[in-house]
């Protein structure tokens, strides 16, 4: 009885120390109830702009890459549903470069967990649920507009789509923070790549020219997150680079990126000589 006891104590016990940093940090910013409020419905409000802006280029010029106002929407709500609950997740690493510049990275390397995971566990944007929010409500209405046949198959593919467009996100964040490690005040280089993909995800990768279409479809594989499938559920042909059935690759997209991410991070950490401080 004893090594069961012991084994089910270590398995439950190996992730306390993270969750108990989330639940501080869950707590503290529900302390202030008006300023946190606020922050949310800010976050609320960027998510209803960047949704006016599709909306804006769609509801005037009728079809786009091939796509009309409600695949509008089911693009754009895969696309940034994927993204801000990337964000929700890792979106704090956007720190790491103030982190460093002021060494207080030094102490994560005090203590015996994984660097990483101690970052990722450090913080989590409550506010941010607010922009996801948005984006789960115009995804489903893109896919009660859309004319979709309904089945096992287009519900497989918008849960495999979903789970890796997050995990494709959250490598693009962890990626561009193993190059802070080099950069220090590079987070706009940076955002290029994490932000400027999540804008490149809304579009239509059909619109692009041949170059764009190799970085957001094989480079950085944005498309993945949402175009791509969104053909695919609406039984559209797709561009020769990305056809519909590659939608289904979704999750290597994913795998991709991860190791990328893995290789920047790696790579980053074994550079660092500490804050000097």
């Amino acid at each position: 009885m004893a090594e069961p006891e012991t084994a089910r104590i270590v398995s439950g016990t190996w992730f306390t120390p993270y969750l108990a940093v989330l639940r501080s940090r869950v707590k503290a910013q529900r302390v202030y109830r008006v300023s946190f409020a606020i922050e949310v419905f800010s976050a609320f409000l960027i998510g209803l702009v960047e949704f006016a802006e599709v909306w804006v280029i769609f509801h005037n010029v009728g079809t786009l890459g091939g796509l009309d106002v409600d695949a509008a929407l089911l693009l754009f709500g895969l696309s940034n549903t994927a993204f801000a609950l990337a964000q929700v997740l890792v979106g704090h690493l956007d720190s790491l470069p103030a982190m460093i510049r002021m060494g207080t990275l030094d102490a994560y390397h005090l203590r015996p967990q994984p660097l990483l995971l101690q970052l990722i566990t450090s913080d989590i944007s409550l506010r941010r649920i607010a922009r996801a929010a948005v984006a789960v409500i115009v995804l489903g209405i893109g896919l009660w507009r859309n004319e979709i046949d309904w089945g096992i198959v287009p519900v497989t593919l918008i849960v495999i789509t979903l789970l890796s467009g997050i995990a494709l996100f959250c490598g693009l964040f962890v990626c561009a923070a193993g190059l802070q490690f080099f950069l220090i005040d590079g987070a706009e280089l940076t955002n290029s790549f994490t932000y400027g993909g999540s804008f490149a995800a809304m579009q239509p990768a059909s619109v692009f020219p041949t170059p764009l279409k190799l970085l957001f479809g094989f480079a950085i594989p944005v498309a993945f997150t949402a175009y791509v499938p969104t053909i695919a559920l609406l039984g559209l042909q797709g561009p020769p680079l990305l056809p519909a059935w590659s939608a289904w690759l979704t999750p290597l997209a994913a795998a991709w990126v991860w190791l990328l991410a893995a290789a920047a991070w790696r790579v980053g950490t074994r550079h660092y000589q500490g804050g000097g401080g």
